[in-house]
């Protein structure tokens, strides 16, 4: 974690220092672990009863059996016959996971007196749980966090070890992995099927979208997709395809697409998807309502996703940016600059198809050029803002994703990815208003869904599709329009349906369903976004943060382009 403070502030030497704790997971066993010195008599019973004593000081969690298996615990836990803090001392026991209950701090204007814990494992911060008493508090926060940990479980029992009769092996010491900093996680690993059925799923829906349209096959390479996950099953809700920025400088109306990068286009499709979600919940027909992955939260009136659904994003590429940290960083940190290694993490803008730091003075700095950030900080900022955005966080709870799988078939090594979504923006949970957080994901490796055969007159086309839709529509990244060809097109003017206005306009459908004049009275795209102001407070703590903490300033970009209105 990041020093906190001002000892941090504006020192490229400590880059450094946070790429220490990052050293890269070694292929194999290195030197042996050397026990403490025995004592002087080389056969005699000191010498037995000294190396009993070892042997028993270093026999391994995974040689003893649990009594009682996870889910049996799990199942007593949703019969009511256990709470949910048991549960998970319980469970941190058996999966041998660092459980931590951590008082944190109240945010937002809560009237009373209130406390607030979170659980923390492994390092990860759940969800902030709040109550009238330290109890109330501890409860809820374990309730939470099991919500969001369960359903990543899958089958605990098929990813717990045997128990063997072999004597226990001695302890081998090895470089710092994934596995030693977050021990949790190597069960998510031995459980690596649910990270199969995903890519599986998001290939499927490829094949059946591209079936009837093969001349656009080509766009598959660079696919991105967002899967729900619930006990029935998984479904693949969002997908977009894409690698470019517009060429053009920029558009009053709000019907111009201006990042067209594939995990940008499956968010906004993803965004489509909840905005239908929300309408089947605020309609007058019970069966719809039923049907929507939404349900009242609580939480000052706003919606949630149903208990037991969990979100997750495939990547058949590596995101541009910091996640890509050339490997010699990692393995030599101390052989680099401080400057070179502020360039590497810092934050990145994307500028026609290619990626500089900020700090870089390389590129194209006229009007004209189009600049967004980097794919990667986009997600670090989703991270902790939630991928719904400000519109949709007037109706809901911000919405995380739970794990994050890279599908590039080059990529051998997740580190920088690891690095930049959540070591980051370490530690600013606390400065968050209430529901606010640093969601880390479970990031890992995964089978490719396609190929990457961009050809010419292809190469700056994406695709889009979320669950609903009858078909795909194809758009020209330079363009930030639908081509002729789609087979989907809005109208004659050929405004993609994932641009602002039709964003906006999703929008005031569902203020509608939901009677909420106070949002149909607003003048504009922009002042919308701005009446946010939970989500605003919570982007300008973000960027202050990152900025404080040396990786650079995030892009301000021209309000001319948000003052449309319906």
């Amino acid at each position: 974690m990041f020093p906190s403070g001002d000892s941090f502030r504006g020192s490229r030497g400590c880059f450094a220092q946070l790429l220490m704790k990052n050293l890269p997971v070694a292929p194999g066993l290195n030197e042996p672990y050397e026990y403490p010195s025995a004592p002087s008599t080389s056969n005699g019973p000191s010498k037995r009863i000294f190396d009993q004593q070892v042997r028993k000081t270093f026999i391994p969690a995974y040689a003893l059996k649990p009594t009682v298996s996870p889910q049996t615990l799990i199942d007593r836990y949703m019969q009511g016959e256990s709470h949910a803090v048991s549960l998970l001392h319980q469970l941190a026991k058996i999966l041998q996971f660092h459980l931590e209950m951590k008082e944190t701090v109240t945010t937002g204007n809560i009237p009373g007196l209130y406390f607030a814990f979170c659980a923390v494992i492994d390092g990860v911060e759940y969800k902030t749980g709040m109550g009238t008493t330290k109890k109330d508090a501890r409860l809820k926060a374990a309730q939470l966090a099991l919500e969001d940990l369960l359903p990543t479980l899958g089958s605990v029992e098929a990813g717990l070890p045997e128990a063997s009769d072999a004597p226990p092996l001695l302890p081998v010491r090895e470089e710092p992995s994934i596995s030693d900093v977050y021990p949790c996680r190597a069960n998510h690993e031995r459980r690596n099927s649910v990270n199969l059925q995903f890519p599986q799923a998001v290939r499927d829906q490829l094949a059946q979208l591209m079936s009837s349209h093969l001349e656009f096959s080509a766009c598959a390479g660079t696919t991105a997709a967002f899967i729900i996950q619930t006990s029935s099953g998984c479904e693949v809700v969002a997908l977009g395809t894409g690698n470019f920025n517009t060429k053009e400088s920029g558009s009053s109306s709000g019907r111009i697409l201006h990042d067209s990068h594939a995990v940008v286009t499956a968010r906004r499709s993803l965004m489509r998807f909840l905005y239908r979600h929300l309408l089947m919940f605020f309609s007058k027909t019970a069966n719809l309502t039923e049907k929507s992955v939404f349900q009242q939260s609580g939480s000052g009136g706003l919606l949630s996703l149903k208990s037991g659904i969990s979100l997750h994003l495939y990547v058949n590429q590596l995101p541009k940016g910091a996640a890509q940290i050339p490997s010699r960083l990692r393995l030599n940190p101390l052989s680099i600059s401080a400057w070179q290694v502020n360039n590497e993490i810092s934050l990145h803008l994307s500028v026609e198809g290619k990626v500089f730091s900020v700090f870089s003075s390389s590129f194209d700095h006229s009007p004209s050029t189009v600049v967004s950030m980097s794919t990667t900080d986009k997600i670090t900022q989703w991270q902790v803002l939630g991928y719904q955005g400000a519109l949709l966080s007037h109706f809901i709870d911000p919405i995380y994703v739970q794990s994050i799988l890279i599908g590039d078939s080059c990529c051998r090594d997740i580190r920088g990815m690891e690095m930049s979504v959540s070591q980051r923006v370490e530690g600013i949970t606390s400065q968050l208003p209430m529901f606010y957080c640093m969601m880390r994901p479970h990031i890992s490796l995964a089978p490719s869904v396609a190929t990457d055969s961009s050809d010419g007159g292809q190469l700056t086309y994406g695709i889009n599709w979320s669950e609903g839709d009858g078909s795909l529509e194809v758009v020209d990244g330079l363009q930030g329009k639908t081509i002729e060809e789609s087979p989907f097109k809005s109208g004659s003017a050929l405004a993609s349906r994932l641009c602002k206005a039709a964003m906006l306009h999703r929008f005031k459908l569902v203020a509608k369903e939901a009677q909420r004049q106070d949002l149909l009275a607003t003048s504009s795209y922009r002042e919308a976004k701005r009446m946010a102001k939970p989500y605003q407070e919570a982007k300008t703590m973000l960027r202050t943060y990152l900025s404080q903490q040396g990786f650079g300033s995030w892009l301000v970009k021209l309000s001319v382009g948000e003052n449309f209105s319906m």
